[in-house]
Parts: structure tokens; sequence; C-alpha cells
């Protein structure tokens, strides 16, 4: 799962990324409020582990701006403030659980586990744009209801590309969220995996004149879920991957 780390502690914030990564999740660390909400709308987190007492913004404002946005997300509060009225406060603002400092590790990795056991136990399994189905649970993908075989890579892109659909991501952002690979890595290794998701989105055929491009790139900035695409008469005779390659 995707874990998003608000604490202005330097120290304790590079301890618990490492430790949350170690147990398998993919982990980002921010230092403030401000930060945290900026982070949100790129990493779309599937839990926060959040600090109260955070510089630019505090730890209930976190919580306030983020009440009723992102109802998928779970909050883990970290405090040091030992008066039950403040974690009272941070629960009625939407937090899922409090932990009060100092603490165990292993009490905090367990507390996030069964805060992702509970999210998943409701959380919808699929994601859909348009005539393609992503699978999260079972990792299967299919277009027009046939089933499109995708390596692990191939599937973490679509996946992260149909999260965060209509929404451009650049290829910093996708060798960071992706990869775990520095955007100053100087490969272009996102634009071999676009065009591998390309000619097997592609392959599958189409009836109809009217289909979704899939994955458009946006000139200087990156790649997004496209939407409907009239084809020509003359194009459509060539199929749907001629088109989508060149999307």
């Amino acid at each position: 799962m995707r874990v998003l780390i608000v604490e202005d502690d330097a120290a304790l914030g590079l301890f618990l990324q490492k430790g949350l990564k170690l147990e398998g999740h993919e982990v980002a660390w921010v230092g403030d409020g401000e930060a945290a909400l900026e982070r949100v709308e790129s990493f779309r987190p599937d839990l926060m582990v959040l600090d109260l007492s955070l510089p630019r913004k505090d730890g209930t404002e976190v919580l306030e701006d983020l009440r009723g946005r992102y109802d998928g997300m779970a909050v883990l509060v970290l405090t040091g403030r030992s008066m039950v009225e403040e974690r009272v406060k941070c629960l009625n603002l939407g937090a899922d659980d409090c932990l009060l400092k100092p603490f165990s590790f292993h009490e905090l990795t367990a507390r996030c586990r069964a805060l992702l056991r509970r999210k998943e136990r409701f959380a919808d399994p699929m994601l859909r744009h348009g005539d393609v189905a992503l699978n999260r649970m079972e990792r299967r993908v299919t277009r027009m209801g046939h089933a499109v075989e995708l390596t692990v890579k191939e599937f973490s892109l679509l996946e992260y590309l149909m999260q965060r659909s209509g929404r451009c991501c650049s290829r910093a952002e996708l060798l960071r969220e992706v990869w775990q690979m520095s955007p100053d890595a100087g490969t272009n290794v996102v634009d071999v995996y676009i065009n591998y998701l390309r000619k097997k989105l592609g392959a599958v055929g189409a009836e109809s004149d009217a289909v979704f491009a899939v994955i458009e790139t946006v000139r200087g900035e990156g790649y997004r879920m496209g939407g409907i695409k009239k084809l020509p008469i003359a194009e459509s005779s060539y199929g749907v991957g001629a088109v989508l390659a060149g999307a």
C-alpha cells in the first residue's frame, strides 16, 4: 500500500519511511502540513501517518482540509499531546486512529496493518477508464472484455495512471513513484514502458469507430489517460493499435 508520512522530525520521518518500506509498503515522507496536502494530490496514499505538531500547517488543520475529500485514505495520527480531548478532536475531524508518542515501532506497524485491512475490506478493487478495466485484487486487466497480459511493472504503471485518470503525470513523477528512481536518473524507461502498454492495449481490436486513445502524450509534460476519439474510416481499417501508438 502507499503510505504518506507527515513528520517534521527528520530523523523520525526517515526512520519510519525506512521501516515501513521494509514492511513492503510504498512510502513517501514530507515535513510540514502544506507539503502533506500537496503530496496527497500526486501520491494518493492509502494511509497517512500524520504528526500533529507541524510547521506551516498544524496536523488538525490538515485533517480539516482533508475531510470529505479523500474518503478512501486512512489517517493514523501521531501526537505527544496527552490530553484525551486532543485525541477526541482528531477522531471527530476524520482520523481513524491515534498513537501517543513515544511509541513502539511494532505497535505503529500493527496499527497500520489493521487500518489497511479495514480499508481493503471496503475498497472497490476495480479501476475503469472507458473500455479498460483493471482489477487490483486479482492483478488482471481487460479491454472490451478481452484479457490483456501485462508484466508487473506494466501493471503498476497502468494502475498509477488510471488512479489519476484525467490528470497529466510527468516522466519525473512516474520515475519517482512507479520505479522509485531519481527524476534525474537520465533514463527513457518511462517512454519505453508507455509504448509497451500502448501496443498491448492497442492489440485488442475495436469494432466501433469510436475508441478510447487509452494513453495520451501531453507534449512537454508527460502522459495521461485519454478520452474518446473518432477514427476516420481510412485509419480504422488499420486497427486500433496503429492509432494508439501515436497518441
